[in-house]
């Protein structure tokens, strides 16, 4: 049995000591609310000489994308956090980023968007770049980020792809949990040091050309490609989570979890009526009105760990046969549908269920067990 290494930490503490066990080459980034305290402890790791990391102050958010793109065009491992209206700033280089094939990995506090101004949590920011080209993981807890994070380097350099981790600002960063931090030793087993691919990157000795000019011949090929390995990425992104759970398992399995991999979660009774689609801390909120309904309890929740490329198989097989669907976003689609309620709807089109769709926590506004539980019974009649 291993022996259980818990700690606890600030989320984004153990954010930052999982990032400093898996060695990056370069890192830069931009201090902004509430990401802050994950470049700080970055920023003192190599100030205090632990890590030889090089760690690029940048004017803005915009420069800090731009540092760590030309960084991972080189073939160097890099690493950035943002949130809000600096993911915002940063747009057209994460485009350029996922365009060209930069495997870089961004840590995302999601929080609001302005305006008004607001600094505190709901998916407003990921959810104006759900397109760009990145792999979007979502975690609920301290220990979910810290396992995505080490699942998300895997994925970006196996595929070429950018991986953005999201965590709830402040709900996440700033609480205190009980977690576990793998070793640098344990993560070399299961993700090795990179070594960018000959051909596939800036190299003087060996010149390639990046970041092409494309007409309409060329242009739409390039999109494709991307889009197909997005698509095919999700079969890799399961394969990789279980490889990781087998070799840092952290938490004893719960009897209510039915599904768990790196795509979906499915924690709930085995027949439910009703079931709860959410992303991020939600979840736990969720999981405590379930809890709490006890043998009563006909609702379950699944929870989308991979939102880009959305699991729409998983999902399909997971709803299989429940007669009602109950979205639970921190965002609104302006001027159309919410954006999860949307993606669902495409994946279980022809299915006879009742789909439905409920926006909460917009601008940091409390979610509640007893708001969770008025949704499911507001609905529980349909």
């Amino acid at each position: 049995m291993k022996k259980s290494n818990k700690q606890l930490l600030e989320g984004s503490n153990a954010i930052a000591l999982t990032i400093k066990a898996i060695k990056p080459g370069v890192i830069s980034a931009y201090p902004i609310t509430p990401q802050t305290h994950i470049v700080e402890d970055l920023a003192k790791f190599k100030a205090n000489g632990q890590e030889s990391y090089e760690y690029v102050r940048a004017e803005s958010e915009f420069a800090a994308a731009s540092i760590v793109l030309g960084a991972s065009a080189t073939g160097a491992r890099t690493y950035s956090a943002t949130s809000s209206q600096g993911l915002l700033l940063m747009a057209e280089v994460i485009y350029n980023i996922s365009g060209n094939r930069l495997p870089v990995v961004m840590t995302v506090a999601n929080r609001a968007v302005s305006a008004p101004i607001n600094i505190w949590n709901d998916h407003s920011d990921i959810m104006g770049m759900r397109d760009a080209g990145a792999i979007l993981l979502f975690a609920e807890n301290h220990q979910e980020a810290v396992d995505q994070h080490v699942l998300a380097y895997k994925i970006a350099e196996a595929l070429a792809i950018p991986v953005f981790v999201n965590v709830d600002g402040f709900i996440t960063t700033h609480s205190y949990e009980s977690c576990e931090i793998p070793s640098a030793k344990l993560i070399a087993k299961f993700l090795p040091a990179y070594k960018a691919k000959p051909g596939e990157y800036l190299d003087p000795k060996n010149p390639i050309t990046m970041g092409v000019f494309a007409g309409p011949e060329y242009y739409f090929d390039f999109r494709k490609n991307l889009q197909n390995d997005l698509l095919s990425s999700a079969k890799l992104i399961e394969r990789e989570y279980k490889n990781w759970k087998k070799l840092f398992p952290t938490d004893k399995k719960e009897a209510a979890v039915k599904i768990d991999n790196g795509l979906i979660e499915y924690y709930g009774p085995k027949n439910p009526k009703t079931v709860l689609v959410a992303l991020g801390s939600v979840a736990g909120t969720i999981k405590q009105v379930i809890d709490s309904a006890g043998s009563k309890n006909s609702t379950g929740l699944l929870k989308i760990r991979c939102y880009r490329p959305f699991p729409d198989k998983a999902v399909q097989q997971a709803l299989k046969g429940v007669k009602r669907v109950i979205t639970i976003e921190k965002a609104y689609g302006l001027g159309y549908q919410s954006p999860l309620y949307s993606d669902l709807a495409v994946a279980l089109y022809g299915e006879k269920i009742k789909l439905k769709s409920q926006i909460v926590g917009l601008g940091g506004q409390d979610v509640t067990e007893k708001e969770i539980s008025k949704i499911i019974k507001t609905y529980e009649t349909i």
